[in-house]
């Protein structure tokens, strides 16, 4: 069996009282974690839930999440994560698509829930307690699983109007998972902080669950705020962490004057962006004890696939690292052909980490590959010593605050308004997110369009995260001599 439950049970059966994860007040061991893993599938079973079964959760960051997610699996049931700051159109879009039976959501938000007929809603008592979902349910075995049975659905942003739905297998997850223990020497002993939203493959793989896989320890917040996460670092010693760039940032703003004993933290792991020097050394002041890892990785690899080397971070400024054991990178030319050392291209990655295609969705799947070479969509260039550095996106897509906004689905509700004849949606530099979407558009003879309306209009069709920042009004847009929206020279036109 190769269920997640195996090494919940593995550990509690040899250290039952080590204490797996800190929710709130709430301290739960591993015999805890399994008795609770074991309960909750039996109230998934009793609802119906049974092998290939799809279940979405649209939860915030609780000990209830991992208790549900090692549920679902423990039962042959497939795991799906919805962001929660989606709106109700896109997590029903999601939850048809992918066909789920049953839609689990924290009772806060219950209005972005609200078009989906079977859904549960979670109190503040059954987040930090799964089995308060159904008291009084029989614990149940697991079911089997095979390693290329899937294991999680995860919906993306991608270039077209709508997410595709990456396929996981058991045998993409464990692969992740042994490369990080091996990249990261992860052990029982690992304290992880867990601010980042679970539902995003950075705080649930990287390394996240690794963690529990070797029998250490998860801090999970709720909410990330950055005296929050340096106050549970210096309280429950913690010596490890997954953090998006703006959270970094603001810790890195918070710690000199918190006065906390941040000594245990060892490193931490940011990255998909060239991370500055300045930025570097900074962290290196407020975490005395701690190295920042610059990574990258994709949703559809699981996350985590190269990894910045101790020692060689100034040295190779500017990269995010080498491919780590099981991961082979190339980059590869439009036609698909390998280039040499130093030539930038398609950043294009193989190995059993890698999703093997989206759900149901057999053209994009195929238009993701070169044979067995999964297209990342990104551009970068290897140096010679194998470090990958990146350069720029194939994909039109936005990341801001860690989040990844496709402008083509920002796009497509700008057009509905009638005063826009035309729209480009770009990513413009931003200091504290990173970057922000910026809307420029062509409006109809005689209309007017404002920010505050442009900005309204998308929040009820998308995430307020998605909305644009800011409003650029053209007489046209710049094409090349096929028609395609020249972006770069709007990026550049933003940032003069």
């Amino acid at each position: 069996m190769i269920n997640l439950s195996s090494f919940i049970d593995f550990h509690a059966s040899r250290t039952p009282e080590r204490i797996a994860i800190v929710f709130g007040d709430a301290q739960i061991s591993y015999a805890a974690l399994a008795r609770r893993v074991a309960t909750t599938g039996g109230w998934l079973s009793e609802r119906g839930i049974g092998e290939g079964d799809v279940v979405a959760v649209l939860m915030k960051n609780s000990a209830a999440f991992v208790e549900i997610a090692i549920a679902v699996g423990h039962i042959g049931a497939v795991f799906l994560p919805i962001n929660f700051r989606l709106s109700a159109d896109e997590v029903r879009y999601i939850v048809e698509n992918s066909g789920a039976k049953l839609l689990i959501a924290d009772q806060e938000l219950a209005s972005a829930a609200e078009l989906v007929a079977d859904t549960v809603l979670l109190d503040a008592a059954a987040q930090s307690d799964s089995t308060r979902l159904g008291p009084g349910a029989a614990p149940v075995p697991r079911v089997p699983r095979k390693p290329g049975d899937l294991y999680r659905l995860m919906y993306t942003s991608g270039t077209t109007d709508r997410p595709k739905g990456v396929m996981h297998s058991y045998e993409n997850f464990y692969w992740k998972c042994s490369d990080h223990v091996v990249a990261l020497g992860l052990n029982a002993g690992n304290r992880l902080l867990v601010t980042g939203p679970l539902y995003h493959v950075g705080a649930f793989d990287l390394p996240g669950m690794a963690v529990l896989w070797v029998g250490g320890m998860l801090c999970i917040l709720r909410d990330f705020s950055a005296e929050a996460a340096l106050a549970a670092i210096a309280g429950e010693r913690l010596d490890c962490a997954w953090l998006a760039p703006v959270m970094t940032s603001a810790m890195l703003a918070a710690a000199p004057a918190s006065g906390l004993d941040l000594t245990s933290l060892r490193w931490v792991i940011g990255g998909g962006e060239r991370t500055p020097e300045v930025r570097i050394r900074s962290f290196g002041e407020s975490f005395p004890k701690a190295r920042y890892i610059d990574a990258y990785g994709l949703t559809e690899t699981c996350s985590g696939d190269t990894l910045m080397e101790a020692g060689r971070e100034i040295e190779k400024i500017g990269s995010v690292g080498r491919a780590l054991a099981h991961v082979e990178i190339a980059i590869r030319d439009e036609q698909g052909r390998e280039l040499p050392a130093g030539e930038p291209g398609e950043i294009c990655l193989r190995g059993p980490k890698i999703t093997r295609g989206y759900w149901n969705d057999p053209a994009k799947t195929e238009a993701a590959f070169y044979g067995d070479w999964f297209r990342s969509g990104d551009m970068g260039y290897l140096d010679a010593d194998g470090f990958l550095f990146l350069t720029d996106r194939l994909k039109d897509m936005i990341i801001s605050g860690g989040e990844n906004i496709a402008s083509s689905e920002v796009e497509r509700v700008i057009f509905e308004l009638p005063q826009v004849r035309e729209v480009a949606v770009i990513g413009a530099p931003d200091e504290r997110w990173g970057e922000k979407p910026v809307a420029f558009v062509v409006l109809e003879p005689g209309a007017a369009l404002s920010l505050e309306a442009l900005r309204s209009h998308c929040r009820t069709k998308l995430a307020a995260f998605k909305a644009p920042r800011d409003i650029v009004v053209r007489e046209s847009l710049p094409r090349n001599p096929s028609g395609k929206i020249l972006k770069r020279l709007l990026r550049d036109e933003f940032r003069s």
